[in-house]
């Protein structure tokens, strides 16, 4: 019988570790194999400020202070301080299932404490007008909804399953509930509006004297913008250039502004247990306005009067715990 060498065993001995070792740091750096945690690539508690798409993030990643940047498939992280509070920026990308992916993906490889959303949206309260600041208190996804069957000319059924409708249809689309759960609560529940955090809330409602622009690149507003706190926001998979869906909307959701991002944000909170707040400033008016669709012509206005309101809050932000939530200096 042949017998190794103590160099050979030695070697071998060796071989097996590094190998071993290099498969579990793999696992480790891929994050969720095999049953593991994500591994953070920043342990600082940190504030999640996003926005869904280039423009509405320009004047926050200029104001953001000792950037350092991250990327995690294909999106770009960057961390650092706005207005003394350490953050991480990032675009959730427009649509439901983008905000929804990569809010996740924030909250798995970052230490969040909280979510800001700073972004444009389409005007459905006849009170309010393009530039105004919409920070609703709740957001429910109105396009979660069944299809319902033609009965009759012009009459839509539910199917028999499902629950009892909260709200009226439109036309054929019925309006439901989604089914969620938390880590604290296991059991599926059915909700319709995921609630702000009351007190981000109360700090927005003690914001005051926010300088609101109203012209920008040669374009200017007939009014001076304003700053609304509460009420309701909706989010959903489609771009609303509709007056009678607008009117709908408004009719039936009490809806001061539509989007396409933030009640998806608010359920990944939620489930997470993580608080959040939206900052949505009136580009357009969802069809409710004279001629074509004004977001081309106003979404700059409308991005930085989100993102100055955002930028106040979080001046004026005083965080849940302050041994775990510091400024960094």
């Amino acid at each position: 019988m042949h017998s190794s060498s103590a160099p050979e065993r030695l070697w071998r001995f060796l071989t097996f570790y590094l190998v071993t070792g290099l498969v579990a740091f793999t696992a480790l750096a891929l994050g969720g194999c095999a049953g593991m945690a994500p591994i953070r690539l920043d342990n600082t508690p940190r504030m999640a400020v996003l926005s869904a798409f280039e423009p509405e993030l320009t004047l926050l990643l200029a104001k953001l202070e000792r950037p350092a940047r991250h990327s995690l498939n294909g999106v770009e992280f960057t961390t650092g301080t706005l207005e003394g509070k350490p953050v991480v920026l990032f675009l959730s990308g427009i649509s439901m299932t983008n905000a929804t992916m990569n809010t996740q993906l924030a909250l798995d490889r970052f230490n969040i404490q909280g979510i800001v959303f700073s972004g444009i949206a389409g005007g459905v309260n006849p009170g309010l007008h393009i530039g105004d600041v919409s920070v609703p208190a709740q957001w429910g996804q109105y396009l979660e909804v069944a299809i319902s069957r033609e009965t009759s000319p012009g009459q839509f059924t539910p199917p028999p399953h499902m629950e009892r409708p909260m709200f009226p249809a439109f036309g054929m689309l019925q309006p439901r509930t989604v089914e969620t759960r938390t880590a604290a609560n296991p059991t599926l529940v059915r909700k319709f509006w995921f609630e702000a955090d009351p007190k981000m809330l109360e700090t927005a409602r003690g914001l005051r004297n926010v300088e609101l622009i109203s012209c920008k690149a040669g374009q200017c507003l007939t009014r001076k913008p304003g700053l609304v706190i509460g009420g309701n926001g909706v989010s959903g998979q489609a771009f609303v250039d509709n007056a009678a869906f607008r009117e709908y909307a408004f009719r039936t959701f009490q809806a001061n502004v539509l989007d396409m991002e933030t009640a998806a944000v608010g359920m990944v909170a939620y489930s997470n247990g993580v608080p959040y707040i939206a900052f949505r400033s009136l580009s357009d008016l969802a069809g409710g306005g004279e001629g074509q669709n004004e977001m081309n012509t106003f979404f700059s206005i409308a991005a930085d009067n989100s993102a100055r309101v955002l930028l106040a809050f979080l001046a004026a932000w005083k965080p849940w715990d302050q041994n775990t939530f510091m400024s960094v200096r």
